[in-house]
């Protein structure tokens, strides 16, 4: 097996496709693989299939929490895509953080419920190779929704063993996961499924999960290259529990695991097929994507109509068509390494059916409005790597992005085409003080597209009156400097400063069916990560992140605080094997109070939860048990400040709205290998 840092340089600058690596042949040893010399920055780094494994989930949307940092949480039911918190930014269901899995986006432009809505569901964690992060937007191959930083997924060629597993928990939870290899000379073939149903601890609903994963998997290795095929299918429906008004479980109408619509919740199915070819100097890939979405909320109760009630239905129906080619190649300048990379990326979403509908107990009473939507977007990008001493590495890049969106919508005024385009450079500078420690520079720009539907709104569906549309793309600007510090297999520590500005946090609201515009936005932040292996039985670490996050400049009536903005995360984490056979975990997750309004007023309250997990091995088969927030927290998972109005209301109340971490939970799991 080949260790994985013997290419860390290559997978850093793209993805492993990219480049010829054969993954089936690369050892992911996660945070114990020496980067000095090979990362990009210091906040980048590499997640395995050993550290996903054990980490308690309590969705699958958390793997994302292995990046130092981030923070996963939900509001709804589990079968929407998560909520994300990085850098300060509450990323809703992804804005400004890319998502890819073999080198398919998961960000949706445009889509039903939100711009960047990132439904990772799909994914089996079980079968997840590893996962490549960076945080910033320091490298050219990296474009829409990239200014906080981007997760590379890359789904497993083959597996060491053959698996099926069973998973049963309380609330009716149960989950199966099967996989199987194949393998023929130099073919491998994956084949792996997932069945997950859940009803949850809330005290008015069942969620009645029923969620289906498939992967296909199929890899082949050529004279000079590999090519690889991935099918992929996902089909969910559920029932939510949405948050709720603190007023309503005050007044004793609710509990905390309450309801105020008991008939919300979706359905949701995404399929896809994908290939990747590699050669030993360029690299191909294209996919297809057909994803469907019906999601069903009530947020405000019976504030918009006392009689029927105020929920709604979003739709989102859509192929997605895309690929990247680049080519990779090598000279010596005066005496200096110049390694070159050259690529071009397009996107096609044709998107059938993006809709806002009035309804009740999921019946539509009215259609707020409904749109047709052809996107299209052009990206060519340039990134070198100078080797300028033993020591010393300068990178450079240049990317170029193009977008065109035509609007077809259903009142004549907000139809319409729009174009854009717009450059993005980036810089970085490693320098080797030794060979435990490397410094590094980065400062580079991204940008976040805005829904094509507030780029050509002439008119407020739900109002009638005049609106302002957006602007198609947004420019983030970043910089970070970091430390990074390697000593054998024993201590692993990174360290960064960094600043990140947007020109405009412009969003269009899928909820309201407009658009809004807000002022310039300006953070910075420090953040470490450390991990400890005190001998190899027993190892500790540590994740901690604090920013600073303003809106820039006045506005009349506004303060400068940005709502949401998350100010300290951190995740602590212990790991010992006991025993040859058996091993056990703990995770601590903290992080702290997020402003509601614009003065910073109100605030949330900070939410810490522990989980711990033992597996316990003998020949081929595994026991694993999991509890799942161990002491009972009764935290909030989010918050929101706004107006709504119950039943019982006549007027509109402001009101914090949350969702609570679900109680104390306990699961167990019976894994076989053959």
């Amino acid at each position: 097996m080949n260790k994985l840092s013997a290419c860390s340089l290559i997978i850093f600058s793209t993805s492993a496709f990219g480049h010829g690596i054969n993954i089936e042949e690369i050892e992911v040893v996660g945070h114990k693989t020496r980067l000095i010399g090979e990362a990009i920055a210091a906040s980048s780094g590499i997640i395995g299939q050993k550290e996903i494994s054990l980490r308690p989930l309590l969705r699958t949307g958390e793997v994302l929490e292995l990046v130092p940092g981030m923070v996963v949480t939900q509001h709804s039911g589990s079968g929407k895509a998560n909520q994300y918190f990085l850098r300060g930014f509450n990323l809703d269901h992804g804005t400004d953080f890319s998502t890819s899995v073999n080198g398919m986006p998961v960000n949706m432009r445009t889509h039903g419920h939100g711009q960047g809505y990132s439904d990772l569901n799909f994914i089996i964690p079980e079968l997840v190779h590893y996962i490549a992060y960076d945080k910033g937007a320091y490298s050219a191959l990296k474009g829409d929704f990239s200014t906080a930083g981007s997760a590379e997924f890359f789904m497993s060629a083959a597996l060491p063993n053959d698996m099926i597993s069973l998973e049963l928990g309380e609330n009716s939870f149960s989950r199966a996961v099967a996989a199987k290899t194949l393998k023929n000379h130099s073919s491998t073939l994956l084949i792996g499924g997932e069945l997950n149903t859940y009803d949850g601890p809330w005290t008015d609903i069942d969620e009645d999960i029923e969620k289906v994963n498939g992967l296909i998997n199929y890899s082949t290795k050529t004279d000079s290259g590999n090519i690889a095929i991935t099918a992929m299918a996902y089909d969910n429906s559920w029932n939510a529990a949405d948050q709720i008004p603190q007023r309503a479980v005050q007044n004793q109408l609710i509990s905390s695991l309450g309801s105020l619509d008991t008939s919300v919740g979706g359905e949701s199915n995404r399929y896809s097929i994908s290939t990747n070819i590699t050669h030993n100097d360029w690299y191909f890939n294209a996919y297809i994507i057909n994803s469907d979405l019906n999601l069903f909320s009530n947020f405000t109760y019976f504030l918009e109509d006392p009689v029927n009630g105020d929920q709604f239905e979003q739709v989102d129906d859509r192929n997605i068509y895309g690929g990247e080619a680049g080519y990779h190649f090598g000279q010596i300048v005066n005496g200096m390494d110049w390694l070159h990379q050259v690529g071009m990326q397009i996107r096609m979403d044709d998107i059938k059916d993006v809709g806002l509908h009035r309804t009740k107990d999921r019946v539509r009473l009215s259609t707020v409005r409904q749109d047709e939507v052809k996107e299209q977007s052009l990206a060519i990008y340039y990134q070198s790597e100078i080797l300028l001493t033993s020591r010393a590495t300068l990178r450079v890049g240049a990317r170029y992005d193009y977008l065109n969106v035509d609007v077809n919508s259903d009142l004549t005024a907000n139809s319409g085409q729009k174009d854009d385009g717009i450059l993005s450079l980036s810089t970085g500078l490693s320098y080797i003080f030794s060979t435990r420690w490397e410094g590094y520079f980065n400062a580079g720009q991204s940008f976040h597209s805005n829904d094509a539907r507030g780029a050509t709104l002439s008119i407020d569906p739900a109002s009638g009156e005049t609106a302002e549309p957006v602007d198609l793309l947004v420019r983030g600007n970043t910089a970070e400097m970091g430390l990074r510090y390697f000593y054998g297999k024993a201590l692993n520590v990174s360290a960064s400063l960094w600043w990140l500005e947007l020109d405009s946090e412009l969003l269009f609201v899928g909820d309201a069916g407009n658009s809004e515009a807000s002022r310039a936005s300006e953070r910075y932040g420090a953040e470490v990560a450390a991990y400890y292996w005190l001998n190899e039985a027993l190892s500790v670490d540590l994740e901690a992140a604090l920013t600073h996050s303003r809106f820039k400049g006045h506005e009349e009536g506004e303060g400068n605080r940005i709502d949401g903005a998350l100010g300290e995360v951190l995740s602590a984490g212990l790991t010992w094997q006991i025993a040859p056979n058996v091993d056990t975990s703990i995770r601590l997750r903290h992080f702290g109070p997020r402003v509601l309004d614009s003065y910073g007023e109100n605030e949330s309250s900070s939410l810490t939860v522990i989980n711990a997990q033992i597996n316990w091995q003998r020949s081929n088969w595994m026991l694993t048990l999991q509890a799942l927030n161990v002491f009972d927290s009764n935290d909030h998972d989010i918050d929101y400040l706004y107006e709504s109005q119950l039943a019982n209301e006549l007027q509109p109340v402001e009101d914090v709205h949350f969702h609570p971490i679900e109680p104390r939970t306990f699961r167990a799991k019976v894994r076989y290998n053959f």
